[in-house]
């Protein structure tokens, strides 16, 4: 251990060294070219960064045709490998009535007080936190279709729920699975009637709760636990609230407090019974017993009593509003080009968005095709979330995904586990967001730990159940740095390359991945 611990001091001091160079943009070597930068930068934000050879088989593709290629998933086939991984995963297989079935099963089991019950429910949670996590970082290392992957986290943060939130520890899977993936390219407006009527985002906001003011609830067969009396709350506001301010108008929306109050009022109704759908129900149910047929004013207009119609036409109007076209071209221009975007993109992606009504690949077509992505000032511009610096250091490395546990420990102590933001606006993408001194030490060890060819520690610590340690673990090929330097290409800057001569070799791949240069993108 001693050894370890002065191998990452040289490293912090090698960083420290670089001084206020530490996040300046990358100089570009001599050896490469524009071509080269242009084809790491697609990489970089197209996906989680090259793996080896990456770089020379975009450049061999070319660059508009990578692109397409990417918004096209569906032509790019999956490799056997990781199609038997996920398909190892039982949580990723089955049905969230199923998934919910065991869930309840065992939750009733453990309030008996039974100890050895309340530890498999226990067991149960952490299994499925672990297995939904598991395939989503696993998606995001093996992949291919890697702009799929970078949309996925994009639409779930911009969608977020929280699986550490009650019966959404049971949801989030098929959540992602069935209400996310199969729109990240799609119209906004599916994406967005989608993840409104999946048990997932109706539990975690309390939709499936509001009723009218005036409902009188009855004891219904079957109806037991969260029955009817346990749902009979009156008007919830929460789903009405960030479904305007974060997943469409935006928080300068033009909106008022009343707009909120109608909104939820039209949503009433809206909701699922968790009994219902752990024995092979409808996973989304209108009660119109529930729902509030009086009259509404909302956004300045009139909305007559229609049932299920009135949520529908709400989102109908909240997708191809004005003020969505704004909010969602400036969210993607940020992820994908720089914290601050360009006014003059954000307006063209909003134009666009309305132009091609709501559809999203168009809209990403025109933002990889503007000069602002492209743009010298957005290379190297866009510091790394946790995931990122973690996925795309397996990558760069050629790592094999086998044991990933340490990984999404790691994400943990870095403060961003899968699926684990509580709020609703989900996780940031900005430097600001990231961009610490405990986070980057930890980041180095990371580093640190995977070049010499070991999995990291996972602390102990956090609320949602601690993956192991790795003591047991085998230790792999330590990180070869010529390889990492060929694949990280321009993006490691002539400084970066001159504080690792004459270092050991081991130390000089550490010094790669965590290097100022890396923590960028």
């Amino acid at each position: 251990m001693p050894a370890l611990y002065q191998i990452t001091a040289r490293i912090i001091a090698a960083a420290l060294l670089w001084g206020v160079a530490m996040f300046a943009a990358a100089e570009t070597p001599d050896a490469y070219n524009a071509s080269d930068t242009a084809a790491l930068h697609v990489l970089n934000r197209l996906g989680y960064g090259p793996r080896p050879g990456d770089v020379e088989a975009v450049k061999r593709m070319g660059i508009e045709r990578y692109i397409e290629s990417q918004l096209q998933p569906a032509a790019i086939p999956l490799p056997a490998a990781l199609q038997d991984r996920l398909a190892s995963l039982p949580v990723q297989q089955q049905s969230v009535g199923d998934t919910l079935a065991q869930y309840l099963s065992n939750r009733r089991a453990s309030a008996k007080g039974d100890e050895d019950a309340k530890e498999k429910q226990r067991l149960t949670a952490r299994n499925i936190v672990l297995q939904t996590s598991e395939a989503r970082l696993l998606r995001a290392i093996e992949s291919p279709r890697q702009l799929e992957e970078v949309m996925v986290d994009f639409w779930f943060n911009h969608f977020n729920v929280f699986i550490g939130k009650g019966l959404d520890n049971a949801l989030v899977a098929s959540y992602e699975r069935d209400a996310i993936r199969p729109h990240v390219f799609g119209n906004f407006r599916d994406l967005l009637g989608a993840t409104a009527k999946h048990p997932a985002m109706l539990f975690y906001l309390d939709n499936w709760l509001s009723t009218s003011p005036d409902f009188q609830p009855r004891r219904e067969q079957g109806e037991r636990g969260q029955g009817a009396r346990a749902r009979a709350k009156g008007l919830n506001e929460n789903y009405a609230r960030e479904l305007m301010e974060l997943h469409t108008l935006g928080v300068d929306g033009g909106y008022q407090q009343r707009d909120v109050t109608e909104l939820a009022r039209m949503l009433t109704g809206w909701s699922f019974t968790p009994q219902e759908l752990a024995r092979g129900g409808a996973t989304f149910r209108f009660d119109a017993r529930r729902h509030d047929n009086g009259m509404k004013q909302w956004l300045g207009q009139a909305i007559a009593p229609d049932g299920i119609g009135e949520g529908e036409r709400a989102l109908d109007v909240l997708a191809m509003h004005p003020a969505t076209a704004h909010h969602l071209a400036f969210k993607l221009a940020q992820y994908f080009v720089q914290d601050n975007p360009p006014p003059a993109l954000v307006e063209r992606l909003a134009q666009r968005y309305l132009a091609v009504h709501g559809e999203i690949r168009p809209v990403l077509r025109t933002l990889f095709a503007s000069p602002e992505f492209l743009s010298p000032s957005a290379v190297g511009a866009k510091f790394k979330t946790p995931m990122q610096f973690i996925v795309s250091a397996m990558r760069a490395g050629g790592l094999p995904a086998d044991n990933l546990r340490p990984q999404l420990g790691m994400l943990r102590q870095l403060g961003m586990p899968l699926y684990g933001c509580q709020t609703p606006d989900g996780y940031k993408n900005t430097e600001a967001a990231w961009l610490n001194p405990d986070s980057l030490g930890r980041r180095i060890s990371f580093a640190n730990a995977i070049a010499s060819g070991r999995n990291p520690r996972a602390a102990r610590d956090g609320d949602m159940e601690p993956f192991p340690t790795t003591d047991d673990t085998p230790a792999r090929r330590p990180a070869d740095p010529n390889e990492l330097l060929r694949t990280l290409g321009p993006s490691v800057s002539p400084a970066t390359r001159q504080a690792l001569a004459g270092q050991p070799m081991r130390l000089q791949a550490a010094m790669v991945l965590g290097s100022p240069d890396f923590m960028r993108h």
